[in-house]
């Protein structure tokens, strides 16, 4: 716990740096402001039938949306962010087509400055599923056929959170809110949990013939936004959540990454990279990467 508490420091305080660095620090106006952006990623790969180094053509697509909308009025502000994010890729002679991301999140924080300094009186709001089934792939050891069983669907799982907290806000690129006081519902469908012999807590931390798991805890989110050079920049998000009711000393870890390269007003280069660890799901990090050239949108 010490070690994550000193990473997450070092992390504020390089970011703190950075934000330094940009040459634009002006306070948002008063009144509602939003900003978008969709992109779609492209990648592919092909062998011939003479390539003798192995490998598989394939072709991949990632669609990414952000959107943006927020309000400031004097000392109080609300900011929200809707992401999604939707990948598939087709192996050739493989008869699916399979899922490589599959993200639906809704971040809401309030907050009310506390006198002139940069700290804020804060409640949050953070929602999050998954947009369409997933599947885990097996073979059937006697037809060698490939069989396709549901997992996971849309709300299954979802997770809602929600709490009061305090809200540092060095700028619009940097910011740390910490809840100690967090609600966190889990949802799943009741028919993963209602199987033949399931154990309790198998899906998703929920118990035996049960749809919702309830956990009260405390949360961390960072946000920061670093200018590595001109026209790329790099999006941190980073969550931490302790669950006060059941092992509180399992902390809960959701990073992504979102490295963008500008190369003109339509087309961009992109770099995913998210890591997850929640013994609810798996005793172990979940690493997500994602590459690729990208028809991009602003809006």
């Amino acid at each position: 716990m010490k070690k994550l508490l000193l990473a997450l420091a070092v992390f504020v305080t390089a970011s703190s740096v950075n934000a330094q660095d940009k040459k634009t620090q002006d306070v948002p106006p008063n009144g509602w402001s939003t900003n978008g952006n969709v992109q779609l990623l492209f990648n592919q790969s092909a062998f011939n039938k003479e390539w003798t180094g192995g490998g598989t053509s394939s072709i991949a697509g990632n669609l990414t949306l952000n959107y943006d909308f927020n309000y400031r009025m004097n000392d109080f502000t609300w900011d929200n962010r809707i992401l999604a994010n939707y990948g598939l890729t087709k192996l050739k002679d493989d008869e699916f087509v399979r899922k490589t991301s599959d993200r639906i999140e809704f971040n809401s924080i309030a907050g009310k400055q506390i006198q002139e300094t940069k700290w804020y009186y804060s409640y949050f709001l953070n929602f999050r599923s998954q947009i369409a089934k997933g599947y885990e792939f097996s073979e059937d050891t006697e037809t060698e056929e490939t069989i396709r069983t549901e997992t996971t669907h849309f709300l299954s799982p979802g997770y809602l959170q929600t709490g009061p907290g305090l809200l540092w806000k060095y700028n619009e690129n940097l910011s740390v809110n910490i809840a100690p006081a967090t609600a966190r519902l889990i949802f799943v469908d009741d028919e993963f949990t209602s199987v033949p012999g399931y154990v309790d807590g198998d899906y998703f931390g929920v118990d035996q013939g049960k749809a919702t798991r309830f956990e009260f805890g405390a949360s961390i989110g960072v946000y920061a936004e670093m200018f590595l050079l001109e026209n790329v920049t790099a999006e941190h998000t980073l969550n931490l959540y302790s669950n006060y009711l059941d092992k509180p000393g399992n902390i809960d870890i959701d990073y992504l990454l979102n490295v963008n390269l500008s190369i003109n007003k339509n087309l961009s280069a992109n770099v995913i990279f998210q890591a997850i660890y929640d013994d609810n799901t798996v005793g172990a990090f979940q690493i997500r990467e994602v590459f690729g050239l990208g028809i991009n949108h602003k809006f």
